[in-house]
C-alpha cells in the first residue's frame, strides 16, 4: 500500500485525503493542532471542517511533520497560500527526496506575486518534474461525501502526472492530466476573486444576468492573464478553468462566493473573517493577482475592483455598477 503526506487537515486538505484513502492508499495527514489530530484519529472524523463525515481508518493525524513525511511517496501540499513559504521553512528537512510535491493551493503569494508551484521550488529545490498541481471544481463537502467530480493533475513531466493520477483515481473521483501548471495554477487563483465579485452580486439582490456576465468576463479576464504568462488557452475552457470557475460562483458552499455574498450584505471584511477558521483565499490572493496583471500590462478590472472593496476603499454596490458603466473601447469580445 502506498503512503501519501497530506500537509494540512483543513477542509480541502481532509477531503483529498479522502481521495487517496479512496483510491487506496495511507494517507497520513499532518495537522497544525494536536487537538485535532487527537479528534481525527480517535472518531475518525475533522468536525471542525467537515463535519458529520466519516473519514476512512487508512487516514490518520500527526502533529509531527516528520511522522506525515515518513516513507511517504508523494507529498500533498494543502495549507493556506499565504502561508505556504513559512511551512516549507519548517518542514525542508523532513521532506522526501526525489518524491512528487503536489500542491492544492490556490493562490498568488502577496508580495512576490508567485504562484504556489514556484515557491514550492524555491523553497525545496525540486525541479519542475516533480511539482505537481491539482485544480478543477473541487468543492470539499461535495468530494468528501463521495459525489461524483473530475480535476486536472497538472506536471510538466507526463510520467510524474500519470502517475500521481493513478494514485488519486477512486470510485467517485476522475483525474485528467494536464502539463500546463501555469494555465491551471491561474484558474485556481484567479476564479476566487470573481467567486468573491459573483458573492457581492448575489449579496446585493441582484439576478442571473448580473451573475452570468461577471462570470463570463471574469473568465475573460483569467484567460488574458494566463495567455501572458505562457500559459495554454485551452486550459481555461476545461475543468481547471470554466469548471472550477462555475463551481466555486455558483455553490454556497464555495468559500469565496459566501464570503462575497456577506460583503454585499454590508458585512466588513474584518467582521466576516472573524467569524469562521475557513480561509477565502481569494480575499489575500486579490492584491497579488491586480498586481502581477500590472506587471504583465494585462487589464483585469473585476480582480482590480475587488482588491478596493476587500482594501475598504470601495463599496459592493459602486463596484458592480463601475464595472458595468466602464467605457467598451477596449472590449472586443464578449
Amino acid at each position: 500500500m502506498t503512503k501519501v503526506a497530506v500537509f494540512g487537515a483543513g477542509s480541502w486538505g481532509t477531503a483529498f485525503a479522502t481521495v487517496l484513502a479512496n483510491a487506496g492508499n495511507q494517507v497520513s495527514v499532518w495537522a497544525r493542532r494536536e487537538s485535532l489530530c487527537e479528534v481525527i484519529n480517535s472518531r475518525h472524523e475533522n468536525a471542525e471542517y467537515l463535519p458529520g463525515i466519516r473519514l476512512s481508518e487508512a487516514i490518520t493525524a500527526t502533529h509531527d511533520p516528520a511522522e506525515a513525511a515518513d516513507g511517504a511517496e508523494a507529498v500533498v501540499l494543502a495549507v493556506p497560500s499565504q502561508s505556504l513559504r513559512d511551512n516549507l521553512a519548517d518542514w525542508a528537512g523532513v521532506l522526501p527526496n526525489a518524491v512528487p510535491l503536489v500542491s492544492l493551493m490556490k493562490g498568488v503569494e502577496l508580495g512576490t506575486t508567485k504562484r504556489m508551484s514556484e515557491v514550492i521550488a524555491e523553497l525545496t529545490g525540486a525541479g519542475p518534474e516533480r511539482i505537481a498541481v491539482v485544480s478543477g471544481p473541487n468543492l470539499a463537502r461535495e468530494i468528501a461525501e463521495g459525489q461524483p467530480a473530475a480535476s486536472v493533475v497538472a506536471c510538466a513531466d507526463e510520467g510524474t502526472a500519470a502517475r500521481l493520477q493513478k494514485l488519486c483515481h477512486s470510485p467517485t473521483f476522475r483525474p485528467y492530466t494536464n502539463n500546463d501548471v501555469v494555465g491551471c495554477e491561474l484558474g485556481g487563483a484567479c476564479k476566487n476573486v470573481i467567486a468573491l465579485a459573483v458573492g457581492m452580486a448575489v449579496g446585493l439582490g441582484f439576478g442571473d444576468n448580473a451573475r452570468a456576465s461577471v462570470i463570463t468576463r471574469g473568465l475573460a479576464e483569467i484567460a488574458r492573464l494566463g495567455t501572458a504568462l505562457g500559459a495554454d488557452e485551452h486550459t481555461f475552457s476545461g475543468l481547471a478553468g470554466l469548471g472550477d470557475l462555475v463551481a466555486t460562483c455558483s455553490s454556497p458552499l464555495s468559500r469565496n462566493r459566501t464570503f462575497g455574498e456577506k460583503l454585499g450584505q454590508g458585512m466588513t471584511v474584518a467582521e466576516i473573517a472573524s467569524g469562521t477558521r475557513q480561509v477565502a483565499e481569494g480575499v489575500k490572493s486579490c492584491a497579488s493577482i491586480s498586481e502581477l496583471a500590472h506587471r504583465h500590462d494585462v487589464e483585469m478590472p473585476i480582480a482590480e475592483h475587488v482588491t478596493k472593496v476587500v482594501a475598504g476603499e470601495m463599496t459592493p454596490k459602486d463596484m458592480l455598477f463601475s464595472l458595468v458603466s466602464r467605457s467598451a473601447k477596449s472590449e472586443r469580445w464578449g
